[in-house]
Protein backbone atom coordinates (compact mmCIF):
# COMPACT_ATOMS: atom_id res chain seq x y z
CA UNK A 1 0.00 0.00 0.00
CA UNK A 2 1.44 3.79 -1.19
CA UNK A 3 2.03 6.26 1.65
CA UNK A 4 0.47 9.49 0.41
CA UNK A 5 3.51 11.80 -0.12
CA UNK A 6 1.88 14.15 2.30
CA UNK A 7 2.09 11.80 5.19
CA UNK A 8 5.31 10.48 4.62
CA UNK A 9 6.60 12.20 7.78
CA UNK A 10 4.19 10.41 9.88
CA UNK A 11 6.24 7.24 8.92
CA UNK A 12 9.38 8.60 9.62
CA UNK A 13 12.23 6.57 11.59
CA UNK A 14 15.51 7.55 12.86
CA UNK A 15 18.25 5.16 12.68
CA UNK A 16 22.77 5.57 12.68
CA UNK A 17 22.83 6.64 9.08
CA UNK A 18 19.75 9.28 8.86
CA UNK A 19 15.98 9.78 9.42
CA UNK A 20 14.33 8.17 6.66
CA UNK A 21 10.54 7.70 5.78
CA UNK A 22 8.33 4.71 4.32
CA UNK A 23 7.00 5.10 0.49
CA UNK A 24 5.27 2.33 0.94
CA UNK A 25 2.79 0.64 4.53
CA UNK A 26 5.69 -1.08 6.22
CA UNK A 27 4.09 -4.43 6.81
CA UNK A 28 4.64 -8.29 7.56
CA UNK A 29 2.68 -10.90 6.08
CA UNK A 30 2.71 -14.53 4.81
CA UNK A 31 0.81 -17.19 3.20
CA UNK A 32 0.30 -19.24 6.80
CA UNK A 33 0.80 -18.16 10.55
CA UNK A 34 4.19 -20.13 10.83
CA UNK A 35 5.10 -18.30 7.29
CA UNK A 36 4.43 -14.67 9.14
CA UNK A 37 6.30 -15.50 11.81
CA UNK A 38 9.54 -16.46 9.73
CA UNK A 39 8.99 -12.92 8.13
CA UNK A 40 8.80 -11.01 11.42
CA UNK A 41 12.00 -13.00 12.91
CA UNK A 42 13.68 -11.92 9.61
CA UNK A 43 12.60 -7.74 10.38
CA UNK A 44 13.26 -7.88 13.54
CA UNK A 45 16.65 -9.07 13.22
CA UNK A 46 17.48 -6.78 10.66
CA UNK A 47 15.98 -3.96 13.24
CA UNK A 48 18.59 -4.90 15.97
CA UNK A 49 21.49 -6.04 13.65
CA UNK A 50 21.16 -2.25 12.14
CA UNK A 51 20.38 -0.37 15.59
CA UNK A 52 16.76 0.54 14.49
CA UNK A 53 14.63 1.26 17.59
CA UNK A 54 11.24 0.66 17.79
CA UNK A 55 8.01 1.86 20.13
CA UNK A 56 6.60 -0.57 20.72
CA UNK A 57 3.45 1.46 21.98
CA UNK A 58 2.70 2.09 18.21
CA UNK A 59 3.50 -1.74 16.71
CA UNK A 60 1.08 -3.88 16.41
CA UNK A 61 1.39 -7.53 15.92
CA UNK A 62 -0.76 -10.32 14.48
CA UNK A 63 -3.74 -8.60 13.57
CA UNK A 64 -6.18 -9.33 10.84
CA UNK A 65 -7.38 -5.45 10.91
CA UNK A 66 -6.11 -1.84 12.04
CA UNK A 67 -6.32 1.93 12.01
CA UNK A 68 -3.73 2.69 9.70
CA UNK A 69 -3.25 6.75 8.68
CA UNK A 70 -6.62 7.20 9.40
CA UNK A 71 -8.23 4.14 7.43
CA UNK A 72 -9.24 1.16 8.25
CA UNK A 73 -7.03 -1.92 6.51
CA UNK A 74 -8.24 -5.11 6.92
CA UNK A 75 -9.12 -7.93 4.35
CA UNK A 76 -11.61 -6.22 2.42
CA UNK A 77 -9.23 -3.54 1.58
CA UNK A 78 -9.22 0.16 2.74
CA UNK A 79 -12.34 1.51 4.22
CA UNK A 80 -13.22 4.09 6.43
CA UNK A 81 -12.65 4.74 9.67
CA UNK A 82 -15.77 5.40 11.53
CA UNK A 83 -14.61 7.12 14.12
CA UNK A 84 -13.18 9.90 11.89
CA UNK A 85 -16.64 9.84 9.82
CA UNK A 86 -18.68 10.24 13.67
CA UNK A 87 -16.12 13.31 14.02
CA UNK A 88 -17.14 14.95 10.54
CA UNK A 89 -20.92 14.40 11.64
CA UNK A 90 -20.49 16.09 14.53
CA UNK A 91 -19.01 19.35 13.13
CA UNK A 92 -20.84 22.48 13.63
CA UNK A 93 -22.56 23.26 10.24
CA UNK A 94 -20.04 25.97 8.43
CA UNK A 95 -21.56 29.67 8.89
CA UNK A 96 -18.49 31.08 7.34
CA UNK A 97 -15.30 30.83 4.33
CA UNK A 98 -13.40 29.67 6.72
CA UNK A 99 -15.93 26.97 8.46
CA UNK A 100 -16.39 25.46 4.83
CA UNK A 101 -12.89 25.22 4.24
CA UNK A 102 -12.37 23.69 7.75
CA UNK A 103 -15.36 21.55 6.54
CA UNK A 104 -14.21 20.21 3.64
CA UNK A 105 -10.82 19.19 4.69
CA UNK A 106 -12.03 16.76 6.87
CA UNK A 107 -14.27 15.40 4.43
CA UNK A 108 -11.83 15.68 1.78
CA UNK A 109 -9.85 13.01 3.81
CA UNK A 110 -11.93 10.11 2.86
CA UNK A 111 -12.92 11.89 -0.88
CA UNK A 112 -11.79 8.56 -2.16
CA UNK A 113 -14.56 7.08 -0.87
CA UNK A 114 -17.09 9.58 -2.20
CA UNK A 115 -18.52 9.20 -5.38
CA UNK A 116 -18.68 12.30 -7.62
CA UNK A 117 -17.02 14.42 -4.57
CA UNK A 118 -15.16 17.28 -6.54
CA UNK A 119 -18.72 17.88 -8.30
CA UNK A 120 -20.40 17.92 -4.33
CA UNK A 121 -17.84 20.19 -3.30
CA UNK A 122 -17.17 22.76 -6.29
CA UNK A 123 -18.55 26.56 -4.90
Amino acid sequence: ISVNPEDHEKTAFTCPFGVFAHRRMPFVFGPSFEHCLRNLDTVMKRCVETNLVLNWEKCHFMVTEGIVLGHKISFKGIEVDKAKVEVIEKLPPPVNVKGIRSFLGHAGFYRRFIKDFSKIAKP
